[in-house]
This record gives C-alpha cells, structure tokens and sequence, in this order.
C-alpha cells in the first residue's frame, strides 16, 4: 500500500539521548514532534540550547520545532511513539531490560486506540513483541494488533560522528503488519529523503541491529589478539595492519579498548538470546572476552616497561577517559581497566580528559579529573588512551613538558608514532 502525503502523525520521542535527539530534531522538520525525557534537568539544559552528549549544536536546536517535556501529560493522544532509551547489561552481563521496562509503562499510559510503538533501542530477537507488548497491554488496557501496533527501526547513530547522521543513512524498519511497516516508511523516509529497508519482521530488524555491533566486535577481538601475539614477538600491530592493509580487500579494523554502551555491550544480548534456544555462542563470547582483557593487557605491559627503567611506583598521567575520541560519553569506557589495573600495582595516576563532565567522571569512577595540562607537575609515564582531536595535535616539546627525563610514552592509538616523541623517551604502542 502507499501512504498518502496527507498522512501528518503526531510523534513523541521518548529518551533525548545519543540516539532520540537527533532524531527527535531530524523529524521535528517534517512532523508535529515531541521530545520527551525522564531527566528535567537534560530538558531544561535543551531548552538553553545545550546539548550535553555534543551531538547537536546551540543553532541546530533553537531553530527547531521540537517540543521538549518531561510532563507525561504532554505527551498523551500521540499517533506514533518512538521509544530510545538505554539497553545497558546487569553486573552479571545479562540484558537489563529496565529502562525499556519504564518506557513502555510510560507509554502505555498515556497511549490511544490506534497507536503505533517503535522501538529503536538495541535488543535480541523477540524483546518488543515478547516483552514490551504485555507492559503495553497491561498498561493501557488495549490489546496489541488489535488496538494498537509495534514497529521496530534499529538506531545508527555512532556518537560524535558528523557525517554518518541520522538523516543521511539507511534506516531499517518494521511493522507488525504491512500498514505500519508502510507507516513507518513513509515517516522515516520524509527525514532521510526515502533511504529505507523495509525487513521481513520485527525480529528481523532486532536480530539485525544486534549482529552489527557483535560483528565489529568479533573483529575488533582478532586484531587485540593478534597485538598480544606480535608483541610476544616484539613488533608492533600497527606496522603489521600497515602492511597487510595493502591488500584491496583486507579490513582494516584497529586494536584498542572496545567499551562503550553499544559494541561493548550488544554481544551479551546476542549470547543471552543464543542460550534462551540452546546454543552457546562461543565464537561472539570469545570475542568480548578477549576484549574486556584489553585493559589488564596493556597496564601489564606499562608495568614491564617501567620496572624495566626501575620506575616501580612511577607517577602516570593517562590522557582520555572517554570510551572513544571526540565525545564526552563516559559509559562503560574500558580506559578504566587501564587505570583500576595499574593502580593495584601501585601507581600514582592522574587522569585529564578535556571533554569529560568532571562530576560524571567522579559519580561513576570516583575519578576527579585533571580539565588542563598547564599547572601539572611532570610524569614518568605518559599514557595515550583516548585520541581526541586535541591530543593529536602533540610534538616533541609538549612530552618535554609533560614527562622527566627518560619517562615512558605508552601510544595505545598510534595517536603520534615514535618519530614526534623524540628519541629522548621510551616509546612503545601495541
């Protein structure tokens, strides 16, 4: 069926987060939509045109038509409900279905005969029609397929990338029928000029947004093992990609610290769906084992290093706290296991990362974070975490003053190579 040009619904995003504010804002050009969000304070920065997350700039959201609540009562006789809150893990690595679970109380509350729900957050296989429509139908008295209708459209959104924008990729969706499924076409469709697939069922759309992150990090995994290999056999990782690269059809994935609250977190959904139908997903789990290891890898090797030049004890500065360059996202970074690692081993650590929230920092690490280099005292190691844009920019005489004599450059992202160091330090990346 086609969907008529007339067809003007009225939508709220439910979360303002990475994923539902640039959403929201995208749509809001096209539709009558809300943005809503539990946190009244994340509300009340939006309405001063701050966007804490970095994703969209002061202009961008004052000239928008978006209208920001956290009033529920702003939010009811909605046609469609977009819903894009956090799917984190429990501490035993398990789905914390939680926020999903509140969501769709939420919605549930305030929707009417005729609704549709999409949901955008990454899930297994099964979690909307399983899970979120009974909370739906509970709540709202209506019955699903009947009353009211689910939709699925995996989110994309890679935070602090400017190119890959919601508008400008490929949107997945679909519906429980046709009809929605050619809603929802329709709507997205208006926001990125008709780049849809349409897939074959809402557990299609699910299983697919679960395997694209459990994919890069599978690969992610082979690269960190093989760094721990070749650095067995004293060469660098790097120089070898360098080489291999060459190759037109080698993928150039890159060894590192994989957190984050998608790669380092979807793999375990993919796991827990596997062993609900009796399958244990070695080859997914392997991955993520090698690469929750990263960390104790690198500060062990950071520790040979510097009791190799008798500097048990050293004082370390690490640069970068964030889970990725250039975004202030802090959750589930690995550059924590770096720090937690070496600290046991009696280290004296300071950390700087100039785009860090310095309260978030402390709340979820107990880390206070260092927001300037000009006052520090000099280190014996210098540890490059986290390649933001500002530390790239780093020359010989930034380590003279950052590092005594003889310290130690520990370059985990290749973020200067060797030859910008100067000769002075020992260097040593994976």
């Amino acid at each position: 069926m086609t969907i008529n040009e007339n067809y003007f619904p009225k939508i709220t995003v439910i979360g303002l987060g990475y994923v539902g504010l640039p959403l929201a804002v995208a749509l809001a050009k096209h539709f009558d939509v809300t943005g809503f969000d539990i946190d009244e304070t994340r509300i009340e920065e939006l309405h001063k045109g701050h966007d804490r997350t970095a994703e969209l700039d002061e202009s961008t959201l004052r000239s928008s038509s978006l209208h920001l609540t956290s009033n529920v009562d702003e939010i009811s006789s909605c046609d469609i409900y977009i819903v894009t809150v956090p799917t984190p893990v429990t501490n035993v690595r398990e789905p914390d279905l939680k926020p999903l679970t509140s969501a769709s109380t939420t919605v549930g509350a305030v929707m009417q005969s005729g609704a549709i729900v999409v949901y955008e957050s990454t899930v297994y296989p099964g979690v909307t029609e399983d899970h979120c429509a009974p909370i739906l139908e509970k709540i709202s008295g209506l019955t699903c397929g009947k009353d009211f209708f689910l939709g699925y459209s995996p989110e994309r959104i890679n935070p602090g990338d400017k190119v890959h924008t919601v508008d400008k990729i490929t949107k997945v969706v679909a519906g429980q029928n046709k009809e929605v499924t050619e809603k929802l076409a329709y709507v997205y469709g208006k926001m990125n000029d008709g780049n849809i697939f349409k897939a074959a069922s809402i557990k299609t759309a699910e299983a697919a947004k679960v395997i694209e992150n459990t994919q890069r990090d599978i690969n992610i995994a082979f690269v960190n093992e093989l760094a721990s290999i070749f650095s067995k056999l004293d060469i660098s990782v790097y120089d070898v990609l360098d080489a291999a690269g060459t190759k037109w059809n080698f993928l150039n994935f890159q060894p590192g610290l994989v957190g984050g609250h998608c790669i380092g977190v979807d793999p375990y959904y993919l796991a827990y769906a596997a062993e609900k139908v009796g399958v244990e997903a070695k080859m997914t789990l392997a991955g993520r084992h090698t690469n929750e290891l990263m960390g104790h890898f690198i500060a062990n090797k950071v520790h040979t290093h510097l009791e190799k030049n008798s500097r048990s004890g050293a004082r370390i500065l690490v640069l970068g706290l964030t889970f990725k360059e250039n975004v202030p996202d802090l959750r589930n970074t690995k550059v924590t296991d770096v720090i937690a690692a070496l600290g046991v081993l009696g280290y004296d650590l300071d950390v700087h990362d100039p785009l860090a929230d310095c309260q978030e920092a402390k709340d979820l690490y107990g880390i206070e974070l260092f927001t300037s280099l000009d006052e520090v005292a000099k280190y014996d190691c210098v540890i490059g975490a986290v390649p933001h844009t500002g530390y790239c920019g780093f020359n010989a005489s930034t380590f003279e003053k950052l590092l005594n004599p003889g310290g130690l450059v520990v370059d985990i992202k290749r973020i200067w190579h060797k030859e910008i160091v100067s000769s002075k330090y020992d260097y040593w990346t994976l």
